[in-house]
């Protein structure tokens, strides 16, 4: 795939998760910081990306690899691309009946899986952590309803 093209998908992906945006209800709450806010300036971050990636690609300054010759892919590719794809679908398939740490966390290693961390106690702490620190400021500090933290907790 040539790097305008990959350009022209990210802006299509944007476009979609700007849409996906769009369609976020309002909270029933009054709050100054909504449940749109965060989702919203990720996308439009993201955008300005693929905005600048295009124009580069455009003007010739990204590199082709697929025209490489010999260039291959490297070894555990597929792999990667499966831990990645997994963490996503555990925390989608664990999210309702374990709360949203547990998932998250579990999500997060598979994600650090992905670009060669080890899957490991250390790793599972900090996703924990990363996890449990997300829930602690966008369920308690901003209201975001993201559920229990753990089906046992409040």
């Amino acid at each position: 795939m040539s790097a305008l093209r990959l350009a022209l998908l990210l802006m299509a992906l944007c476009a979609v998760a700007a849409w996906q945006v769009t369609v976020i209800p309002d909270s029933l709450m009054q709050m100054t910081v909504g449940p749109v806010l965060a989702p919203a300036a990720i996308v439009a971050g993201l955008s300005g990306v693929a905005v600048l990636y295009g124009i580069s690609a455009w003007r010739g300054h990204q590199v082709d690899l697929s025209q490489e010759a010999g260039q291959e892919p490297l070894p555990g590719a597929n792999t990667r691309l499966l831990s990645l794809l997994a963490g996503g679908l555990v925390f989608m398939l664990l999210v309702i009946p374990l709360g949203f740490v547990l998932p998250a966390a579990l999500c997060g290693m598979c994600i650090a899986r992905a670009f060669d961390a080890p899957f490991n106690a250390k790793s599972a702490l900090i996703c924990g952590l990363i996890a449990t620190v997300f829930w602690v400021v966008f369920a308690r500090l901003l209201g975001v309803g993201l559920g229990p933290a753990l089906p046992w907790l409040i």
